[in-house]
């Protein structure tokens, strides 16, 4: 499956969830984020987590591959009055320094990275004591509800090969295998949390929330887009249709520490 993120950065910006308050209270409570502390986010996408961890004092650099991703972050970060150097580079090979970093993030992506490389330079531009924070927030397809009908509709549409979060704990919201990409870097310390929420979505933007998902607005060709908008329309009035919808969400983090 072809995937490109950069083709839905509008509604990407304007409908993907980023991470609630609770996620970033918890990490300041555990000591990985406070003010001045030096962050590269991986994968920043929009950057709803640069953002999140910029209002906390984090003096964060955000990469991404996708350049009209990062102008969708540069946009909403200069909105909201907050500053961030945004380059466009891969996680496996940033051209950051090493050691020059005493965080380094990764939010709902690390699926899309080769994983080991990332892992390894990850370690590299941190200091020694420096914590990797790998984190996803997902939304959970329950039996009838909204999250699992859509995934159906979207198979009918789209039934290219798995996306590889589904097969590494995306329907669960809960990856394992990270663990063992971390530990074999040679992270120590190793700590996880979850918790499940809710996020509530009128209609409009729900379909928008849909639309910026790989399989839909970042892989689909633009006619087949448009009959999967209108077909989802039309599922949302007749099997959803109640406003706003409540669609349940896990957050999932892994800490890990370069010795």
């Amino acid at each position: 499956m072809q995937v490109d993120f950069g083709r839905t950065s509008e509604d990407y910006a304007r409908h993907r969830a980023g991470f609630p308050d609770a996620f970033f209270e918890r990490l300041v409570r555990e000591g990985v984020v406070r003010p001045g502390v030096r962050v590269l986010d991986l994968g920043a996408g929009t950057g709803t987590l640069a953002r999140g961890l910029a209002k906390r004092g984090g003096r964060v650099t955000a990469l991404d591959v996708s350049a009209s991703m990062l102008e969708s972050a540069r946009q909403l970060a200069t909105s909201e009055g907050l500053s961030i150097n945004f380059r466009v580079a891969p996680a496996e090979a940033t051209g950051l320094a090493s050691n020059a970093f005493e965080l380094v993030t990764a939010g709902t992506c690390w699926h899309w990275f080769d994983r080991a490389a990332a892992a390894r330079e990850a370690w590299r531009v941190l200091a020694p004591g420096g914590r990797l924070v790998i984190a996803h927030f997902d939304w959970l397809p329950l039996p009838g509800n909204a999250v699992h009908v859509v995934h159906a509709l979207i198979d009918t549409f789209n039934p290219s090969q798995v996306a590889p979060y589904v097969s590494f704990g995306h329907d669960v919201g809960i990856y394992p295998r990270w663990f063992s990409d971390v530990a074999t870097a040679g992270f120590t310390a190793l700590e996880s949390f979850s918790f499940d929420t809710v996020v509530h979505y009128s209609h409009d933007a729900w379909r928008g929330r849909v639309r910026a998902s790989a399989k839909v607005g970042a892989a689909l060709p633009a006619d087949e887009a448009a009959r999967f908008e209108l077909a989802h329309a039309k599922l949302l009035a007749e099997r959803f249709p109640e406003e706003p919808l409540a669609i349940p969400h896990r957050v999932f983090a892994l800490l890990a520490t370069r010795p």
